[in-house]
């Protein structure tokens, strides 16, 4: 079991070994202890993985890697998001083990390590050296207190707002907002809080405390509106890109069973946080007409597009517990693609296209950024296209729904949907496009054809 300390998985503070019966020598020659120790270490090391929020199809692969190094013969895992079932087999005998994962959170700088490891499997290895380098990764802490990754959602979310045409003192809100929600998310998590109860918690504070900011300008004479452009923006940082992408990059390779319970998990998560941002609603006033874009030189809407993605995307990757060379990349990789499809749409390209496009970029840019194995490319890609979720149109449908406006409502989430579904096609596209070994189906070998090969 592992619990959960600010977006970063640790150990029990007893160890497994520990907290393991005794047995004789004699029950002891009875087991296969190499077969268990090694399928012990597998399974952790699938477990680490599920548990910084990779993809399962990339958590299997870490198993099978490992298994190979440790000498297993063969070696099937099946993953989902809530636990890992895998079967190692060593000649004429075979282990069949089952882990759970309650654990929903992203950590990119322990995906990096454990990819690393992956990637760098020596031929032939020991269960004891696998826990060892898996007992290093787990020591190393979160890479930013609890106020710097707070302050990290406040500038992801006040990127958003400039990018949704919020005005100065509405960035200046959404910035503490966000960050304050941020703040509550993270202590609650610490406290192994319910994630639906965190959610919905964590969005109550940021939208509390944005529609409290405005009323407290307003009432020392700054008149500014409530408008859903920052009201929105304020819990961008809830948005669960992760869940969401590698559930749909898990369905394209026909894992239907992970795909499915991780876009069921993201969808649940937002609408977790869409009830508080409805319910808070109701206590203000919310002006939800399309603002009008300033008319501004091209150039200057160039360097307003890049600077709010560039600002957003690398906030984002920051309070996923990023390195600062990783979270640079993901934001030049974002402000690139996105500015791209902001002018398309500003051409009159139709959002869905502009969308699908700049994502094909996003992953292509993340391959080439992640070559050599560098960084795990979906550390990249999801901070890069977070930005490009219309957030705003879907409160809007909200609104609507709730005051009847039922043709409008229908229009704003099925544009949502379109969006949505246009970021996925265009990263999986760009993975098929990318990742020979991940557009290619490997046949897999039957127990009969591995112990005849050795």
């Amino acid at each position: 079991m592992v619990r959960h300390n600010g977006g970063v998985s640790e150990p029990d503070d007893v160890p497994i070994k520990e907290m393991v019966r005794p047995v004789s020598a004699d029950e002891e020659a009875m087991e296969p202890v190499e077969l268990i120790e090694q399928s012990g270490a597998i399974m952790r090391t699938g477990r680490l993985m599920l548990a910084a929020g990779t993809a399962s199809y990339r958590v299997a692969q870490a198993m099978q890697a490992v298994a190979q190094s440790l000498g297993v013969d063969a070696h099937h895992a099946q993953v989902s998001l809530t636990d890992i079932t895998a079967t190692s087999r060593r000649g004429r005998i075979f282990r069949t083990e089952l882990v759970t994962n309650s654990v929903f959170s992203v950590n990119t700088d322990r995906i990096v390590a454990l990819d690393r490891m992956r990637r760098t499997m020596p031929e032939h290895t020991t269960a004891a050296e696998v826990h060892k380098t898996l007992d290093n990764i787990e020591a190393r802490g979160a890479r930013y207190p609890v106020i710097a990754n707070a302050a990290f959602a406040g500038a992801a979310c006040g990127g958003f707002a400039l990018l949704n045409h919020a005005r100065l003192l509405e960035i200046v809100a959404v910035f503490l907002a966000a960050g304050l929600g941020q703040y509550v998310r993270r202590l609650l998590m610490m406290r192994h809080f319910n994630i639906f109860g965190v959610t919905m918690a964590a969005a109550a504070v940021a939208t509390g405390v944005y529609m409290s900011s405005m009323a407290l300008l307003n009432v020392t004479g700054v008149q500014v509106s409530t408008h859903a452009a920052g009201y929105i923006s304020a819990v961008l940082f809830l948005l669960p890109g992760f869940a969401l992408i590698t559930g749909a990059l898990d369905m394209a390779k026909m894992d239907i069973t992970a795909g499915i319970s991780r876009i069921a998990f993201g969808t649940m998560i937002t609408l977790g946080a869409t009830v508080s941002v409805w319910a808070v609603s109701l206590f203000g006033t919310l002006e939800i007409s399309e603002r009008p874009e300033a008319n501004l030189p091209v150039a200057a809407d160039i360097a307003l597009w890049a600077g709010g993605t560039a600002v957003g995307v690398l906030g984002f990757a920051l309070m996923f517990n990023s390195a600062w060379r990783l979270a640079l990349s993901a934001a030049a990789i974002g402000a690139i693609a996105n500015t791209g499809r902001l002018f398309a749409m500003d051409q009159g390209v139709a959002i869905q296209t502009a969308t699908a496009a700049a994502c094909v970029l996003v992953g292509v840019l993340a391959a080439w950024a992640a070559r050599g194995g560098r960084f795990p490319v979906i550390t990249l890609s999801v901070p890069a296209v977070l930005v490009m979720v219309p957030g705003v149109t879907a409160h809007e449908a909200v609104v609507s729904l709730n005051r009847g406006d039922y043709g409008t409502a229908v229009a704003g989430v099925l544009l949502v949907v379109l969006v949505v579904l246009s970021i996925m096609v265009g990263l999986v596209v760009a993975k098929l496009l990318t990742d020979r070994e991940w557009a290619f189906t490997q046949t897999e070998q039957s127990w009969h054809h591995i112990d005849t090969a050795k």
